[in-house]
């Protein structure tokens, strides 16, 4: 049982395993010597990236994408048993001096200590609380969804789906000059949490004209098919839809006939794995990330924080990942105990 894990040594640590569908283990792991280059850490908070760890809770990576989907620290293989995640935030114990005692965000998975190299370790700027940084995955991801979608000033930006990664893009969006944001969900109670962001906020199920919804840009972030379909309906005559969106290896099933043709539109894809090109030959993966906690000085992005949990109770998270009722913001994982 999960409250039987003690772990106490220094030189060891508790570390999830996903082993099965919708369960997995803890398991103690011995840590390496530090090196030159390296440094120790203790996790203060994991997050949990919802869409992508709930299909890695259910076993759902297309073999396809098995090796594309590695995390950076990953440990075992698709479906099962994995050690997966890379949202950590945690405080350096040893290893170069400048790091020293500094909070760091890295992107290890769901453990309490570990050794990586020290140029994976990114400091979290002072006026970003640790919990709130592990929030720099969402935001780096809505950086490069904004790089490839490119809304300039004045832009009518629409957002279809208001989950962490949807609202992350409309917070940054709605910062740009002039800028007019909206966010759609199926769920009214996103609302509040729209409001709360500074932007717009529009039922699914209403039509355009009762939304009152005008796009430049368009966003799909809802992890839906039917939302994807959304999105279409809102572009604009030769606009264009970009899909922040991965189904893993779900169907998505469109209907492209009607005026889809004649308003000439376009789907394009964006994925964080890579900078968006139009930016890739002069900015790194770092200096994105680097960008990303910076950014999080904004208290606002507070709102995209779910439930906190013990690490004790991962298993109960990763059961609710994998049959669908976790909550859509950012769960918080707790290992200071």
């Amino acid at each position: 049982m999960p409250d039987s894990v003690q772990i106490q040594r220094m030189d060891a640590a508790a570390a999830w395993w996903t082993v099965g569908p919708g369960w997995g283990e803890f398991r103690t792991e011995a840590l390496p010597e530090v090196r030159d280059g390296e440094a120790s850490v203790r996790t203060l908070w994991t997050g949990i990236s919802r869409g992508t760890e709930s299909l890695i809770a259910r076993g759902s990576v297309p073999t396809s994408e098995r090796e594309r989907m590695r995390a950076p620290f990953q440990d075992g293989d698709f479906p099962f048993p994995v050690k997966y995640g890379y949202l950590n935030v945690g405080v350096v114990e040893s290893g170069p001096t400048a790091l020293q005692g500094r909070t760091v965000f890295s992107l290890f998975p769901h453990q309490s200590r570990f050794v990586a190299p020290a140029d994976a370790l990114v400091p979290v700027p002072d006026g970003v609380p640790a919990r709130r940084a592990v929030l720099a995955g969402a935001v780096e991801t809505a950086v490069n969804v904004l790089w490839d979608a490119a809304p300039a000033i004045g832009d009518r930006v629409v957002v279809v789906g208001a989950g962490m990664i949807g609202c992350a893009i409309a917070r940054l969006a709605a910062g740009i000059p002039g800028s007019d944001v909206t966010i759609v969900d199926i769920d009214p109670a996103k609302r509040r949490v729209a409001e709360g962001l500074g932007v717009r906020f529009a039922l699914a199920s209403e039509t355009l004209a009762e939304a009152d919804i005008d796009a430049d840009v368009v966003i799909e972030a809802s992890g839906s098919g039917a939302g994807l379909q959304q999105a279409l309906r809102v572009a604009p005559m030769d606009g264009e839809v970009v899909v922040a969106s991965w189904y893993g290896a779900k169907a998505v099933p469109l209907e492209l006939g009607g005026d889809f043709h004649s308003r000439r539109l376009s789907i394009r894809s964006s994925q964080v794995g890579a900078v968006a090109s139009n930016r890739r030959s002069r900015r790194t993966t770092r200096e994105r990330l680097t960008l990303a906690l910076r950014l999080l000085e904004d208290p606002t992005f507070d709102l995209l924080l779910g439930a906190t949990s013990s690490w004790r109770r991962l298993p109960q998270v990763y059961a609710a990942l994998a049959d669908g009722t976790a909550g859509e913001l950012c769960e918080t994982i707790d290992w200071s105990a």
